[in-house]
């Protein structure tokens, strides 16, 4: 099969569309004829082995895991072992195991039935971008009904989940971007968009209960001036923290917590079958929809993830298998 695979960590440029064996599903797997995938930071990150401390997890001298990819939208070729709640035919989303390729493993605990509503290009953006949106906004956020939510980043992956979760929760919600993508925010449900490139986010005239910052590039002690006495920090983007651990604005922001009434922290999303199936209902119900920003053909990951790279998103890469 075709696949984009990994020998070494740096830019881009090291990936290659080479043939390799066909996986086979193990005991609790299934495998997935991929029909879309799509791309995130997350990629960038293990493409380019940076911050270093991903490697203790990826591989220290090389990747250890080939090929790329773990967002994946297609249809179920085999069952492994001890499967029984899929079967093949069957046509799923989630994240599975090297996914920029023509088929893919995954766990069935990590996959869901893809909505019924929505093309295989539009369920590949949602796994590990939305997952991460509710898990913010829901779990550590813990939202309410009427309260004030900042989303940073309201049209990048995370973001545009996030902004249309949020309103799903009954918030007031109000979406940070750059001046091309205002358009788009609103489009999507934000109450208020603010363009960064002309207004200060932390000014002192508005408060939120929540804010979800996924741009990564602001440190909690501005961001603070922009919250309410008691609100709540949820920090899903760590890019521009440092090139070694990653950590450093994260570790500043839950030390400042000790200290004041505010809660700053950050969490690790982790997909899973119910979230997903969470997301799946509220994509038939029409209350959010995926934003798909760029598509590419599987031959051309590498300027994808240049694209990712530079920091340009909006929406969702999807990737065509």
């Amino acid at each position: 099969m075709k696949a984009i695979v990994q020998d070494e960590y740096g830019s881009a440029d090291v990936l290659r569309l080479e043939d390799v064996e066909t996986p086979v599903a193990g005991r609790g797997e299934v495998l997935i004829r991929v029909i879309a995938a799509s791309a995130f930071i997350g990629d960038w990150h293990v493409i380019t082995g940076t911050p270093y401390a991903i490697r203790l997890v990826s591989g220290l001298g090389k990747p250890k895991q080939r090929v790329r990819g773990q967002d994946v939208a297609g249809v179920i070729e085999a069952v492994g072992g001890e499967v029984t709640a899929f079967r093949p035919g069957d046509e799923v989303f989630g994240v599975g195991n090297g996914t920029f390729a023509e088929y893919a493993t995954a766990r069935t605990d990590k996959i869901a039935p893809k909505p019924a509503n929505v093309g295989f290009e539009e369920a590949a953006t949602v796994p590990t971008t939305g997952c991460t949106a509710l898990q913010g906004i829901r779990d550590v956020g813990k939202v309410r009904s009427g309260q004030r939510v900042l989303v940073i980043g309201a049209a990048g992956g995370v973001g545009s989940f996030a902004v249309q979760i949020a309103k799903v929760f009954g918030a007031h919600v109000t979406g940070v971007c750059s001046t091309s993508k205002v358009e788009l925010v609103r489009s999507i449900g934000a109450d208020e968009v603010i363009d960064y490139t002309r207004e200060d986010i932390a000014d002192g005239t508005r408060r939120y209960d929540l804010i979800l910052d996924t741009a990564g590039n602001r440190e909690a002690s501005y961001l603070r001036q922009a919250m309410t006495p008691k609100g709540t920090l949820v920090l899903a983007g760590g890019e521009g923290a440092g090139r070694w651990l990653g950590m450093g604005r994260v570790v500043r922001a839950k030390a400042m917590s000790l200290f004041v009434g505010q809660k700053m922290t950050n969490f690790l999303a982790r997909p899973k079958t119910a979230d997903l199936t969470t997301l799946k209902e509220l994509i038939e119900a029409d209350k959010i929809k995926p934003v798909i920003g760029s598509r590419y053909p599987l031959g051309e990951v590498p300027a994808a993830i240049a694209q990712i790279g530079a920091g340009r998103g909006r929406g969702k890469v999807v990737i065509t298998v």
